[in-house]
């Protein structure tokens, strides 16, 4: 029985879950960091405690302090979100080991999956197919480098490294030809090292032209794993995501069917418990490949949520609570779009970004959801990841969808900082997003020298301060006969002329 949840994390996925919480009856405990104290999930807990310390480490992922307000709160439950201690294993255990419910899988399935090369090993066993490649076992610097140097020539070119503990896009390197190699596996292992302390890494085939799909999957302790279908990510930059979609545009029953039996496969090979991802990726030709899978809540998984009617974070409340997941078969109805708002320079190689939200107005409307951590008025720092919010739509179809989404992303209205708003409307226009024919290399492709504004920021600036001084002088407030504003006379805001995309 789960009566009261610690969410060990922040922001955006730290409001999700303490809301689920409410809804399903539970108390909540929010943990947070001195420089996070007027942040919006603190207020929505109901009980809210101080982490002591100045750093990242010293806080958010120091487990020590974390399990001692745990047992002093009197949680029950801990619920790790997404990233920071997610997918530790170490984390999960000590919890388990304090007699605490993880609400998520078994520190052995974190392990196992989390662990790149014997997450592979494990689905070549377990039935799944896997990318062609190579793991390297080596851990000696001299020794990985011959290794790699030799398998690769094995597994052809082009190729990715890939740590094999890693994720978020560190750790990797794409190389095309041999002369690269050298260098790029020392980065390659440099990076890993430094992001996780495993400087190991492994190669795979690039698969040139592939969409990244993945397959929800949501398993409880009465012996039921299932899938809830699909969603594509594959419109990535610098190997982050910022726009994802459910179900895939160019999906067919058939490959659906096969990968949801596959994902639930990967799953049940390693005794797999809660919400978890498996990530694929789909060749041109219909066959599909295991990429990795993530062994907590997705970033993404609003989408699922409105296509399939399934509250995702509240099934993970009742599978930790012994009880059985409540959804049924699959159905999935409409469409979903979701797009990543990032306090970045989407111009300057999408730079993260500071400052504060002097305006945050959101888009209202329709199918339109918005997930966030923040609020108008709200200080962006550089301390966090810079993702400010989610903005997810839903419509009967994916045209429909794609028309809401820009619709909310003209109305969407954030100023005090540079976001990434523009380049994410731009996007809802790119013929291989509307033809739903995108691929993991489509913005590299697009813009090989980087991504630019189709309007000079100057021309949109000067008529944002004009609609600004409209605003403030009250001529938004004219009213007009029909007769008027069919032929457009009379002061009008420029507001009723200006597509809003702001920085």
């Amino acid at each position: 029985m789960v009566s009261k949840v610690l969410v060990a994390n922040r922001g955006e996925i730290a409001c999700r879950i303490l809301r689920a919480c409410r809804e399903a009856g539970l108390a909540s405990v929010a943990i947070y960091a001195e420089n996070d104290s007027k942040s919006l999930f603190v207020e929505l807990a109901d009980q809210a405690v101080l982490l002591q310390g100045d750093s990242i480490t010293s806080t958010y992922l120091n487990q020590e302090q974390i399990l001692k307000i745990a047992a002093t709160s009197g949680c029950d439950a801990v619920h790790p979100g997404f990233g920071f201690l997610s997918e530790r294993a170490d984390f999960a255990r000590a919890v388990t080991q304090a007699g605490i419910q993880w609400i998520g899988p078994s520190p052995s399935a974190i392990e196992r999956m989390g662990d790149k090369m014997t997450a592979r090993k494990t689905m070549r066993d377990a039935g799944v197919p896997v990318i062609p490649g190579e793991e390297i076992e080596q851990e000696d610097e001299h020794e990985a480098l011959l290794a790699i140097e030799q398998a690769s020539t094995r597994v052809g070119y082009p190729l990715l490294l890939k740590a094999s503990s890693g994720g978020g896009g560190k750790g990797m390197r794409a190389v095309e030809r041999p002369e690269d190699l050298l260098a790029a596996a020392q980065s390659a292992r440099r990076e890993a090292l430094a992001a996780f302390g495993d400087g190991r890494v492994y190669l795979e085939r690039m698969l040139t032209g592939s969409k990244h799909v993945e397959i929800q999957i949501l398993a409880d302790r009465h012996g039921r794993t299932i899938h809830l279908g699909e969603r594509e990510c594959s419109v990535q930059r610098r190997h982050q995501k910022v726009f994802e979609e459910a179900p895939c545009a160019t999906m067919t029953e058939e490959i659906r069917s096969a990968m949801g039996k596959a994902a639930v496969a990967a799953a049940m090979a390693v005794h797999y418990e809660g919400a978890g991802t498996v990530e694929f990726l789909l060749a041109p030709t219909g066959e599909f490949f295991f990429l990795e899978m993530n062994t907590r809540i997705q970033v993404e998984h609003p989408v699922t949520e409105l296509v399939t009617g399934v509250d995702i974070v509240r099934e993970q409340l009742r599978i930790a609570a012994g009880e059985p997941m409540s959804c049924g078969e699959l159905n999935l109805r409409g469409h979903a779009i979701e797009v990543r708002l990032y306090a970045e320079d989407a111009s300057n190689n999408f730079l993260p970004a500071i400052g504060p939200l002097a305006v945050f107005q959101p888009p209202e409307g329709p199918g339109i959801r918005l997930d966030t951590g923040v609020r108008q008025g709200d200080e962006v720092t550089p301390n966090y990841d810079p993702m400010l919010a989610k903005l997810i739509v839903w419509a009967p179809s994916r045209v429909e969808a794609l028309q809401r989404m820009r619709r909310a992303l003209d109305e969407f209205v954030v100023l005090g900082t540079t976001t990434n708003l523009r380049f994410l409307r731009e996007l809802c226009d790119v013929p291989d997003v509307i033809e739903g024919s995108t691929d993991t290399t489509m913005i590299d492709r697009l813009w090989p020298n980087g991504w630019s504004a189709s309007i000079p920021v100057e021309l949109e600036d000067g008529a944002l301060m004009a609609a600004a001084v409209s605003e403030s002088s009250g001529l938004h407030r004219q009213v007009h006969s029909n007769a008027q504003v069919s032929d457009q006379s009379g002061p009008v805001s420029p507001f009723m002329t200006l597509s809003r995309r702001y920085p």
